[in-house]
C-alpha cells in the first residue's frame, strides 16, 4: 500500500486556501439574530441557482422578515438581473459584500471551487452562511471550513435538499430503535436523461459575454478562475468552462458532486445521525460511455464505501438512463423505503423480531411531519429556533466520502480514511 496526501497537482493546490491566513476584518455580530430582528443577507454567486435564492428570498421577505441588501457575481449582466430583483446593490468583487455592516449572512451559490473560500471569508467576517452543495472542493477544504465553523460559532447549512424531508429524520428514528435490526447496507441514485444533456442545455453559453467586453457583457474571467488563490489553473478564456463548469474538474466534480451529494447526505442522516460519519473505504467506477463532448467529467458514476460503524454503501449517477433504485437501507430483521413515508417490511427467518418493534404489525408506515424548507430552516437557526438541516458536521463528512469516489473514479484505486489524521490514504 502506498500512502499519499491527496497530492494530485490539479486539486490539491486548491487546499492552500484552507490553511492562509484570511485577512478581511472580523466584526462582532451574535450568534443568532434576536427572534424580532431583520436579518440582511447578501446572495454571492447569483447564475440559476443564485438567482433563484434570490427571487425565493425576496419572495418571503415580509413574512421572514429578512432582505436581501446586496448581490455578487463576477458577471456583471448576472448582478445587475439579481439587483433588479431585489433593489439592493451589486459587486462583482464579492469581498466588497463582505466588508459591509449590515449584512448578517451570505448565501454562497458560486461554482464549487470557490465555495471554501468564500464561506471562510464570511465566517472571518463574521457572518452566518448558507454554503449551496456540495461544501467545498476537496478534502483538505472541507476539514478546513469544518473547523472554522466549530471556531467562529457562526450558523452554517450546506445546501443538499433532501435533508429537508422528514422521510430520512423520522427512518434515522426507526433505525435507531431497531425497528430492521442492525443496518448493513443501504443503496440510492439520482439519474437524468434528456436528448440534450443537462449539464449543456441548461447552461446555455452567452456568445456576447467575456473578459474583453463591456457594460453587461463582461466577465472577471481571471478572478473567476481564482488562480491568485490556487483555486483553478490558469487558462484563457473559454467560455465552455465558464458556463458549464459542472463537466470540467478543476471547478467540480461531475455527477457526484452534483448529484449524489444529494442522496449521501439525507442517507447519512437515516443510518449515522444529524453529524453523519466518515467512511472508512471508497471506490468508484463508471465511464464516459455517450456524453463525448470533450467534457471531463464521466456520464457513468457508480460508488461503494465502507462505514465503522459497519454498514456498506451503494450509489449511482448516470446521465444516460434515468430510471434509478430506490433510496433503501437494509437491516438484519426488516427493509425500509425511503423518499416518501418511509416503509418498514420483516426479512428472511426475522418476522417474529421485526413484529416485536413494530406493534405487531408485519409490515409498517411512519407518518411524516412537515419541515421548513432550507431556506427557511437556516433563517430559523440563525434567530435561535432549532438546528439547521444540514450542519458542518454532515456537510464535510459528505464531502469526504464524494470526494474521495472522485478520486477513486480518477485514478482507479481504493481510497482509505485515517480517521486519526484526517487525511485519504491512497491504496
Amino acid at each position: 500500500m502506498k500512502t499519499h496526501h491527496y497530492s494530485r497537482r490539479d486539486f490539491v493546490k486548491t487546499s492552500v486556501l484552507a490553511t492562509t491566513a484570511l485577512s478581511l476584518r472580523a466584526f462582532d455580530h451574535a450568534c443568532a439574530a434576536g427572534a424580532n430582528d431583520r436579518i440582511r443577507i447578501g446572495v454571492i454567486g447569483v447564475g440559476g441557482m443564485g438567482t433563484g435564492h434570490v427571487g425565493s428570498l425576496v419572495k418571503k421577505s415580509e413574512m421572514e422578515n429578512i432582505e436581501v441588501v446586496a448581490v455578487s457575481d463576477v458577471y456583471q449582466r448576472r448582478v445587475n438581473r439579481a439587483k433588479n430583483i431585489c433593489k439592493g446593490d451589486g459587486y462583482l468583487d464579492y469581498r466588497r459584500l463582505l466588508e459591509r455592516r449590515d449584512v448578517d449572512a451570505v448565501l454562497i451559490a458560486t461554482p464549487d471551487h470557490w465555495h471554501a473560500k468564500i464561506s471562510m471569508d464570511a465566517l472571518e467576517a463574521g457572518k452566518h452562511v448558507y454554503c449551496e452543495k456540495p461544501m467545498t472542493h476537496t478534502v483538505e477544504q472541507a476539514i478546513a471550513l469544518r473547523n472554522a465553523v466549530r471556531r467562529h460559532k457562526k450558523i452554517f447549512q450546506v445546501g443538499p435538499n433532501a435533508t429537508a424531508n422528514d422521510s430520512y429524520w423520522k427512518a434515522h428514528d426507526a433505525i435507531a430503535t431497531g425497528r430492521i435490526g442492525k443496518v448493513t447496507w443501504a443503496h440510492g441514485s439520482y439519474n437524468r436523461n434528456a436528448r440534450v444533456c443537462l449539464f449543456n442545455e441548461h447552461q446555455k453559453i452567452d456568445p456576447t459575454a467575456g473578459p474583453g467586453k463591456a457594460g453587461d457583457d463582461f466577465i472577471d474571467w481571471e478572478m473567476w478562475l481564482g488562480h491568485k488563490w490556487g483555486l483553478a489553473p490558469k487558462i484563457p478564456w473559454t467560455p465552455e468552462h465558464f458556463f458549464r463548469f459542472r463537466k470540467y474538474w478543476p471547478y467540480n466534480g461531475g455527477v457526484a458532486t452534483d448529484l449524489l451529494y444529494h442522496k449521501l447526505a439525507p442517507l447519512l442522516i437515516a443510518i449515522a445521525g444529524p453529524n453523519g460519519e466518515y467512511p472508512t473505504r471508497v471506490n468508484a467506477n463508471g465511464g464516459l460511455y455517450i456524453e463525448k463532448d470533450g467534457r471531463d467529467i464521466p456520464d457513468t458514476f457508480m460508488m461503494t464505501a465502507d462505514y465503522p460503524s459497519g454498514w456498506s454503501l451503494f450509489l449511482v449517477s448516470t446521465l444516460t438512463n434515468d430510471a434509478g433504485i430506490p433510496d433503501r437501507v437494509y437491516g438484519k430483521h426488516g427493509t425500509m423505503e425511503l423518499g416518501g413515508e418511509p416503509s418498514l417490511r420483516w426479512n428472511g427467518d426475522f418476522k417474529e423480531e421485526f413484529k416485536t418493534k413494530n406493534d405487531g404489525k408485519e409490515e409498517a408506515r411512519v407518518a411524516l411531519e412537515p419541515r421548513r424548507d432550507m431556506e427557511n430552516n437556516w433563517i430559523d437557526a440563525m434567530r435561535g429556533k432549532g438546528q439547521v438541516h444540514c450542519n458542518v458536521e454532515l456537510g464535510c463528512a459528505t464531502m469526504v466520502a464524494i470526494k474521495m469516489a472522485v478520486e477513486s473514479y480518477r485514478q482507479r484505486k481504493t481510497m482509505l480514511w485515517d480517521a486519526k489524521k484526517e487525511k485519504v490514504i491512497v491504496s
